[in-house]
């Protein structure tokens, strides 16, 4: 990107990320707090790990671009695996290889434990009291502890399969509706998306929201926060400036989005402590009824407010909603691309399910191809490409670089996972190569890493697997898929991104489905 123009370039960035515009009064606030700060700084003068060159108005901001997990792989190939950027008034570390992400989140795990309380967590999240953002302390610990043990165990998941059953039976009937005539096209992002606004709800508080006209209101509250999480803040790299916020609308909309969520939480809560909604469909013990009953716990060494149990549980539709639609939407595009993976994926999940009446997710455990496709999906398409940011909380060195306390790092895995030194073919679509492949997602093979390591690795790992191997079986037993032509006979399919704190498919996937003759 050319550096001609650097005011242009700035604001175009901070408009695509905000989607409001900023106004030049709020450009010259932030020159005069930079050149103040590093008038009276001086800035450090240790050996920091190399870093672009800055301008001195926006600093790196202009070399961002509107998909920064692709822009800063391009820069890491330049200026290394370690790289210092300056987007606000503290440093941000960007690290893009196995051997550094290694440094990081395991050899000094804990020095980058904590979490930079971003504008978007404290207002959404409860003043980040939730696992994923919360910092890094006994709070953290104990919640953490919480969720693998009474909320995401092997075995609380397993007891979530009624659940994940009917909904996606009821997602296959709307398909046979819709596929009933010939020819008819279907949005499948948007079916997958209100498939796992309905599961989560129900796994969380035992039933679904959906209106009577297929509608979410639930569903669009959490692709809100989401998209707010991952909005451009002010006050995050310039908090002396966090007015500006104001100005740009972004406080307004996080307000509004914060107060519909907050209502509609209070009133599950009260819901259920007035044992309205009891047990869910199946008779198991719903999350929020978990959470209140963890809540008298006497050995719990923190006290568990209500809107602890409120934080906690957007945790699970922030990791769970759009991570399994778009997981299992990749997954499809990625297989209508390639034919005959198509084909040999449909031949194991039908040879695998047999004369049954339908996919038993104990199937899934022998549809080998088909996690292999899942795997290959996360490895070119981690939901998360930066991952959460971490913070350091000391000072540190790597690599013989110093990093100072405070610095924000972003682990870039999505450039990690394309590392062509780790990886053959990096850029290519080929689930062959997990077959027989040590290669895990649990964090301890650090070319691959798509729910991160460490201590701040996600919990939720196997809840957003067995759901979207079993959703993507399904799709594939039920139906034979294609891609509709344009005018001008090509397949109307394309794999453009759009970033958020989750990166997913930036136009809806619009494909056509045909019940397949059992």
């Amino acid at each position: 990107m050319p550096n001609s123009d650097p005011l242009r370039l700035a604001l175009q960035w901070f408009q695509a990320q905000q989607q409001a515009p900023l106004f030049l009064p709020i450009l010259v606030s932030i020159i005069i707090s930079l050149f103040l700060f590093r008038w009276f700084t001086g800035g450090d003068k240790r050996k920091l790990p190399p870093s672009p060159p800055k301008l001195p108005i926006i600093g790196n901001f202009h070399q961002l671009g509107t998909l920064p997990h692709r822009n800063l792989r391009d820069l890491s190939n330049k200026y290394g695996p370690l790289m210092i950027l300056n987007l606000g008034s503290a440093n941000t570390l960007v690290v893009s290889s196995p051997e550094m992400a290694k440094e990081v989140t395991k050899t000094q795990d804990i020095v980058f434990a904590n979490r930079p309380p971003t504008k978007g967590a404290k207002k959404l999240l409860y003043n980040c009291t939730n696992v994923g953002f919360a910092p890094y302390g006994e709070y953290w610990r104990e919640v953490r502890k919480v969720c693998v043990t009474e909320l995401l165990s092997a075995k609380r998941v397993q007891s979530f399969d009624v659940a994940r059953k009917e909904e996606i039976c009821f997602l296959i009937e709307k398909i046979k509706v819709l596929s009933s005539k010939p020819g008819t096209v279907v949005d499948l992002t948007e079916l997958l998306l209100n498939l796992a606004n309905n599961l989560i709800p129900r796994v969380a508080f035992g039933k679904s929201y959906e209106e009577k006209d297929g509608t979410n209101r639930l569903g669009h509250l959490t692709r809100d926060v989401l998209t707010l999480l991952g909005a451009f803040s002010i006050r995050d790299l310039y908090p002396a400036l966090g007015w500006i916020d104001g100005l740009s609308g972004l406080t307004r909309k996080m307000n509004k989005t914060h107060r519909e969520m907050d209502a509609f939480l209070d009133q599950v809560i009260e819901d259920h402590l007035n044992n309205k909604l009891g047990s869910s469909s199946d008779g198991h013990e719903t999350i929020i009824d978990t959470l209140l009953r963890v809540q008298k716990d006497k050995t719990l060494s923190i006290t568990l407010v209500r809107d602890n149990i409120k934080a906690i549980v957007m945790d699970l539709f922030i990791a769970g909603t759009d991570t399994i639609s778009i997981v299992v939407e990749w997954a499809m595009v990625q297989l209508l691309m390639n034919p005959e993976m198509m084909k040999r994926a449909q031949e194991e999940v039908r040879q695998v399910v047999g004369n049954k009446s339908r996919v038993h997710e104990d199937d899934t455990h022998h549809m080998h191809y088909v996690k292999c496709v899942v795997k290959e999906t996360l490895r070119l398409h981690p939901p998360v490409p930066l991952l959460v940011p971490r913070e350091s909380s000391e000072d540190t060195n790597i690599n013989g670089f110093h990093i100072p306390a405070k610095t924000r790092v972003f682990v870039n895995s999505w450039a990690i996972q394309r590392d062509p030194k780790s990886w053959e073919s990096a850029e290519e679509f080929i689930p062959e190569r997990f077959i027989d492949n040590p290669v895990d997602h649990k964090g301890s093979n650090f070319e691959y890493l798509p729910f991160g390591s460490g201590r701040r690795g996600c919990p939720g790992i196997q809840f957003g697997l067995v759901a979207s191997e079993l959703l993507l079986a399904n799709l594939l037993f039920w139906f034979d898929w294609e891609v509709p032509l344009d005018g001008l006979g090509k397949q109307i399919l394309d794999m453009d991104e759009h970033f958020g704190l989750i990166v997913y498919k930036k136009n809806p996937t619009l494909i056509i489905p045909s019940l397949h003759q059992i």
